[in-house]
C-alpha cells in the first residue's frame, strides 16, 4: 500500500490497539504469576501492605515481589499509595483475581505462559506440519482443572444435569455412566460422591491424568468409580452395545485424533433410552461469525496452540476448539443421534451443552 492510499487514522487506531495488546499480553504473564504464587490471595486478605510484608506473608523474595507490584500498579490492577509505601488490591478486583472468587479470571491468564513455552516447536509445525502431543504441555492439565472447576464443576449439579429432564432422579436410583476424555476425573469424582447408587467409568488417553484420578478417588473413599487409560476411538472394542445410560464428554471431542470414531463409540455405548451429554466450545465455526465472540482471540489461540496440534500430532483430524455448533451437530447426527438439543448457561459464555438422544 502506498502512502497516498494509506488511511492514517486507521494506522493510528491500530497502533493504539497493538500497544494495548502488548501491555495486556505482558500483564497476563504477571497475573499468572500472581495467581500461582498466591500474591493476589494474600493482598485480598491483608489490605494495604508494604512490599516487604507482602513478600514475607507470601513466602517469596522481596525484590521479585516489588518488581511484580510495579507491573500490577502501572497495569491498574492494584492501587499504590506512594506516601505510605503500600499496595492494595481493590475489593472489586479481588472478586475476579482470587481463589475465593466465583469467577477467577487469573486462572485463564495461565494459558498464555503455558502455550508460549512451546513457541519454537509450534513454529516448526507451521513450517513442516504435524503437531505436538499432550506430553509437550506438562501444566495444561493443571490449568484445565482450574478452568473446569469454575465453568463446569461449579454448575454441574444445579445447572448442567437439569438440562436432561429426570436425569438426577435416575442417577439417584442408579445407572451406569461413562465419561470420555475424563482428564483428572474431577467431574466424575463429584458425580460418584453425589450418587452412590450409580456406577461411573472414566476413560482418558493420558496415563498421568488417569493415575491422578485414581488416587483422588481413593483418597475420597469412592468405590463406585473406575478410571482407565484408553484411546477413546476404541470404545467400540471395550464397551458393549447399549451398556451405558449416560455418556458425557466435557470439552474433549474436538481435540481427539478421530472424533468420528469417538462419537461412533459413544453412540454404540449409549442405550436406546440413554443420553449423551456433551460440553464443548460455543462458536459458529467460521472466522467472520466469531468476530464478536467475547473471548474469541483467546479461544482461537488455545485451539491453534493446543487443541488442534495435539490432534494433528496423532495424525488426526485437527478440528480445533472453534469447530462450531453446526459441525458438532452434524458429527453427532452421523454417529446416529437423531435428537439434539443445544443449551447455553448464563454464567458460561465459553461453552455450549448438547443433549443427544438416539
Amino acid at each position: 500500500m502506498t502512502a497516498a492510499t494509506t488511511d492514517h487514522e486507521r494506522v493510528e487506531a491500530f497502533e493504539r490497539q497493538m500497544v494495548d495488546t502488548l501491555n495486556h499480553g505482558a500483564l497476563c504473564l504477571m497475573i499468572s504469576i500472581g495467581h500461582r504464587t498466591g500474591l493476589f490471595d494474600v493482598l485480598a486478605e491483608d489490605g494495604a501492605v508494604a512490599p516487604d510484608m507482602l513478600a514475607e506473608r507470601a513466602g517469596l523474595n522481596e525484590r521479585y515481589v516489588t518488581e511484580w507490584l510495579g507491573a500490577m500498579t502501572v497495569g491498574r490492577v492494584v492501587d499504590h499509595d506512594p506516601d505510605a509505601g503500600t499496595y492494595e488490591l481493590p475489593v472489586e478486583h479481588a472478586q475476579l483475581l482470587t481463589r475465593e472468587a466465583e469467577g477467577n479470571l487469573a486462572v485463564f491468564a495461565q494459558y498464555i505462559p503455558v502455550l508460549g513455552a512451546n513457541e519454537d516447536a509450534i513454529l516448526a509445525c507451521f513450517r513442516e506440519g504435524g503437531g505436538l502431543g499432550y506430553d509437550a504441555f506438562p501444566r495444561f492439565h493443571d490449568v484445565m482443572e482450574e478452568d473446569s472447576a469454575q465453568t463446569v464443576l461449579a454448575a454441574l449439579r444445579e445447572h448442567i444435569l437439569p438440562l436432561v429432564p429426570g436425569l438426577t432422579d435416575r442417577l439417584e436410583r442408579g445407572i451406569r455412566v461413562i465419561d470420555v476424555g475424563c482428564g483428572r476425573g474431577r467431574a466424575l469424582g463429584d458425580l460418584a460422591s453425589w450418587f452412590p447408587n450409580s456406577v461411573f467409568v472414566g476413560y482418558d488417553l493420558s496415563e498421568e491424568a488417569v493415575r491422578y484420578a485414581r488416587d483422588a478417588a481413593a483418597a475420597r473413599g469412592l468405590d463406585n468409580v473406575a478410571f482407565h487409560t484408553l484411546d477413546a476411538s476404541r470404545l467400540l472394542e471395550v464397551e458393549r452395545r447399549g451398556g451405558a445410560d449416560l455418556v458425557t464428554t466435557f470439552d474433549s471431542v474436538h481435540d481427539q485424533a478421530d472424533p468420528e470414531g469417538v462419537v461412533a463409540g459413544i453412540r454404540h455405548a449409549v442405550g436406546d433410552d440413554g443420553v449423551y451429554l456433551a460440553q464443548d466450545i460455543d462458536a459458529t465455526g467460521t472466522h467472520h461469525g466469531d468476530l464478536d465472540h467475547p473471548i474469541g482471540p483467546l479461544l482461537y489461540t488455545l485451539s491453534c496452540l493446543h487443541c488442534m496440534t495435539v490432534s494433528l500430532a496423532e495424525g488426526g483430524a485437527g478440528y480445533g476448539a472453534m469447530w462450531g455448533r453446526e459441525r458438532a451437530q452434524a458429527l453427532f447426527r452421523r454417529a446416529g443421534f437423531s435428537e439434539i438439543e443445544v443449551h447455553t448457561l448464563d454464567h458460561d459464555p465459553q461453552n455450549a451443552y448438547y443433549v443427544c438422544r438416539p
